[in-house]
């Protein structure tokens, strides 16, 4: 059935869709049109997991589509690069002018040498990557692997249970006890929350543990501050307890677990003296949470992504997922762990068929990683090097580590850059040619979640500003311009739709704006067993880990970059995380009316590592390593108990427009990857900090 009304717009009327940001919550919307204008967004409020709510960020949306600072038209680079400096141009010209850049690289270097990096600007089915996968591998591209977030946490509770399916979050409701664990859920993950609060007004309880005092734990019944990276430590002291005490679940270690023995004697010396000198905490707050979590019940941990961030990122949630198990928590609606629901799309989507292996003849690409785009960049051993980058869903001179490596490989002159963008991003400027896109609201999609059970589908609800065209549109206009002719480069958006969805009611889904996966309403995945591994049984020990240099039992370790002393050339540990309401990431810091409420960039730091320093409230200060600096202002609390002493924050999110030094966070973090699943230690970054 291609229906093909759902990709035209209307002239007025509501039209519902789906948040397309990189965000667990994924809320339906609906938009009022008015003569081919949008004139209103709201929430869905028939949406069963956002409830009608939008976050302070997409209620301005419409203020994003009608910005005067859209980019609407095709752009050709004037300027020095860097510099900002284009002239508008036509279509035709802009795609010639890249279609001859493809195949003058491609001729002379090998198609490898021209390179994608694509984010997680739109998180949306066939928007993020669908046609550009043909494309690239017709080109005969290297290949983007790795990724900034996600992947180093599903491998990490892979190394455990087997697969990264764990519980529905929304079933947390259900639970007397509640963990979040390094996550900032009333920001990040916000229509998470009033589900929290039912299981509260039935008598639950909530405990946060994070290195910074967040607006979450600002709410929490009890807030536990571990000193940042020493989770593990704090998750092996509690298995401890839970095993002198007994406060075990015997027969479903018995049948459902392999390595309890072995277990028990790696953690027979983490008591929580010892770990608490690790966390620098107190050993009865580890004994009272290991306590409480061994007798409450149902027991519930909540983690998202932000504990990944590190180089032994994946042990962080390798050591988690142990912790239901010897308590049996899986058997208990409102019991286990959840980090991300994304893997159960798999259950209704198969987006493998955006694959097509005859367009590249079966060859193999060679792979680069998103997270080492500087170091790529500037490689001068790199056989062949990378002369094309096309960049798109991502604005890599902000999100990225260590960005002023980037920002030294953007201005080679050698190199053609190629932006599909909305707006005039720090990357952009560096651009030969920038491509206008549409935003969410202009284009056809259907939007998979990675924190509910709910797939959304995104009605077309205005006809594109300007000449912005959706991302699968600019693929084909590549394809078309480059010469190449095969059909799967030109298929149609519902049709790609089509070919990747299965086994659920697209009608249902079209005309409500959501679905539920086709899932057991009652979705318990390891309450009998039943682990993705072969045994069957979840993976105390993991016997396959040692043959990749990795322990098999959960194990605490000190990132590389982290493992100095206080009186080392940077011996304060950096942490860049999310605090901006008003606009989280760095999609909407360049617009006033988000970014201007949020003030200055800024170091939050203790009082004791300011007074050593010098350092008062409102100074400028320069914060540094070997990586870059920033020009920020000093925030101290005045109980000092947001931040531990050591620890600095400088959050992110701002772009270079909205900084003193046009320089984002990025310019200091660590690019290191994770010793398993491909992802970047951003948080094991060490600084300094001094008065200006």
């Amino acid at each position: 059935n291609r229906n093909m009304t759902s990709v035209q717009s209307i002239d007025s009327g509501v039209v519902r869709g789906t948040c397309h940001h990189d965000c667990p919550d994924t809320c339906g919307w609906e938009v009022t049109v008015e003569g081919g204008v949008a004139v209103k967004m709201r929430g869905n409020p028939n949406h069963p997991y956002s409830l009608g709510e939008l976050c302070p960020k997409v209620n301005r949306y419409l203020d994003r589509v009608y910005s005067p600072e859209r980019i609407l038209y095709p752009l050709i680079r004037t300027g020095s690069k860097g510099s900002g400096e284009f002239r508008q141009a036509t279509w035709d010209e802009a795609l010639k002018l890249v279609a001859t850049k493809v195949h003058e690289v491609s001729a002379e270097f090998g198609g490898e040498a021209v390179l994608p990096w694509g984010s997680a600007g739109t998180q949306g089915l066939i928007q993020m990557n669908s046609l550009d996968r043909r494309f690239f591998a017709k080109v005969g591209a290297s290949r983007q692997v790795d990724s900034m977030c996600g992947a180093t946490a599903m491998v990490g509770s892979t190394l455990t249970l087997g697969s990264p399916l764990a519980n529905d979050p929304m079933d947390i409701e259900h639970s007397k006890l509640m963990l979040l664990w390094s996550t900032n859920t009333r920001l990040v993950n916000r229509h998470l929350w009033p589900f929290i609060e039912k299981a509260r007004a039935n008598g639950a309880k909530v405990v946060v543990i994070d290195p910074l005092k967040t607006m979450t734990a600002e709410a929490a019944d009890v807030f536990i501050q571990p000193l940042p990276g020493t989770d593990v430590a704090m998750m092996l002291a509690m298995m401890h307890i839970l095993i002198r005490d007994d406060l075990l679940d015997h027969d479903y270690i018995e049948k459902h677990t392999d390595g309890f023995a072995e277990l028990k004697a790696q953690v027979a010396d983490w008591t929580a003296e010892r770990a608490a000198q690790v966390c620098g905490i107190s050993a009865e707050e580890i004994e009272s949470l290991a306590r409480e979590y061994g007798t409450v019940k149902p027991v519930f941990i909540r983690t998202l992504i932000g504990a990944e961030h590190r180089e032994h990122g994946a042990m962080f949630f390798r050591t988690l997922t142990c912790l239901p198990m010897l308590v049996g928590a899986w058997k208990h609606k409102g019991g286990g762990f959840s980090r991300s629901v994304g893997s159960y799309a798999e259950t209704n989507v198969d987006d493998s068929v955006f694959d097509v292996p005859s367009l590249s003849d079966g060859k193999e690409r060679r792979p680069l990683s998103m997270n080492h785009l500087g170091r790529v960049l500037n490689d001068a051993t790199l056989a062949p090097p990378v002369k094309m980058l096309f960049v798109y869903n991502g604005n890599p001179l902000v999100t990225a580590p260590n960005t002023e490596l980037i920002r030294q490989g953007l201005e080679r002159e050698d190199l053609f850059t190629v932006v599909s963008e909305q707006f005039m991003t720090d990357t952009a400027q560096y651009a030969d040619v920038v491509f206008p896109a549409c935003t969410q609201i202009e284009q056809i999609d259907v939007v998979p979640s990675w924190g509910h059970l709910y797939l959304g589908w995104n009605h077309k609800a205005i006809e594109p500003l300007g000449e912005s065209v959706a991302n699968t549109e600019l693929w084909r206009r590549l394809s078309r311009a480059c010469g190449f002719t095969e059909p799967e480069l030109f298929e149609d958006d519902e049709s790609l739709i089509l070919s990747a969805l299965h086994d659920l009611d697209i009608e249902k889904l079209r005309n409500d704006g959501f679905v539920r996966l086709s899932l057991p309403e009652n979705l318990q995945p390891y309450a009998e067993g039943g682990y993705s591994t072969a045994s069957g049984k979840a993976m105390l020990i993991n016997h396959g880990l040692p043959a990749v240099g990795l322990p098999a039992l959960p194990t605490y370790a000190v990132g590389t970059e982290m493992a100095i002393d206080e009186n080392s050339q940077y011996p304060l540990n950096l942490m860049s995380p999310k605090t901006h309401v008003r606009f989280l990431n760095s999609s909407y810091s360049h617009l006033g009316h988000h970014a201007e409420a949020e003030g200055e960039m800024f170091c939050e730091i203790h009082p004791h590592d300011a007074e050593k320093r010098g350092i008062s409230h409102g100074e400028r200060v320069r914060v540094f390593n070997d990586r870059g600096s920033l020009d920020v202002i000093a925030r101290i609390s005045a109980d000092g108990g947001r931040v531990r002493s050591g620890v600095v924050v400088v959050p992110f999110g701002w772009v270079g427009s909205r900084t003193k030094d046009t320089k984002s966070v990025n310019a200091l973090t660590n690019d290191q990857l994770a010793n398993y699943g491909g992802g970047v230690a951003y948080y094991d970054t060490q600084v300094q900090v001094e008065k200006i």
